[in-house]
């Protein structure tokens, strides 16, 4: 699934480097940008928006008023300069608040608490009993496309913006998003943490804090026990 994104921001240049930024995430699509409050209005009766990168301190109307305004509010990440505005932003209950200049590496975990925050997995009560595995996958590596056996996978690691495959006897270390890649997985894996995929199959004992899995003790995060019970009691 692609989530739909809208750049506001008065400046030209913060409104690229947002964008270039989010180019590089597959997950993502910047339906437009606009410089003002007046014209993100005219995008949003026309499109349907997941996800606004809105800046606060804009010509005519702040950021946050304009949001406090919208009858239909998409998730919002607040942009600024200006770090006193940060409890502005959390009160209108944002997903993140970047503070200018933005690089990569903050963007990338502001939008991954979004997708955190995104239905991702199937309950496994609504997934019929014959849900067909699939048997590999093909990941990017080194310029060549290798083959992994699913059944072989422990686990997958969150690393900024690679993610690391660990296999029984190897590990695999590539360029992906951990909610990308899950999108590739079949039924026995199961999103634990924000940072953590589990395969089901290789868990070897459990605790609320967290699973087992190959010797390695895995966290459970918060937004994710309730599923991970769900799944164990099953």
């Amino acid at each position: 699934m692609r989530y739909t994104c809208l750049i506001i921001d008065d400046e030209e240049l913060a409104r690229e480097l947002v964008a270039t930024h989010l180019a590089q995430l597959p997950e993502f699509e910047v339906v437009a940008t606009c410089a003002s409050a007046l014209e993100a209005r005219k995008v949003l009766q026309q499109n349907t928006i997941d996800l606004l990168f809105l800046d606060i301190e804009m010509p005519l109307m702040k950021g946050t008023e304009f949001f406090k305004n919208l009858l239909h509010k998409p998730k919002v990440i607040f942009t600024t300069a200006y770090r006193d505005y940060a409890l502005d932003g959390f009160e209108l209950n944002a997903v993140d608040y970047l503070l200018k200049p933005i690089t990569f590496e903050r963007l990338f975990k502001a939008t991954e608490k979004f997708l955190s925050q995104q239905p991702e997995v199937t309950p496994i009560t609504a997934l019929p009993n014959e849900v067909v595995r699939k048997d590999h996958i093909f990941v990017r590596k080194d310029r060549k496309q290798v083959k992994v056996l699913l059944d072989t996978i422990l686990y997958i690691e969150s690393l900024k913006d690679y993610i690391t495959i660990h296999c029984v006897g190897e590990k695999h270390t590539v360029k992906y998003s951990i909610s990308a890649f899950q999108r590739l997985l079949d039924d026995r894996f199961l999103r634990i943490h924000r940072s953590y995929i589990a395969n089901v199959d290789k868990v070897t004992a459990y605790t609320k804090q967290d699973v087992e899995i190959g010797g390695r003790e895995i966290p459970i995060g918060e937004h994710y026990r309730e599923l991970v019970r769900q799944r164990f009691h099953h």
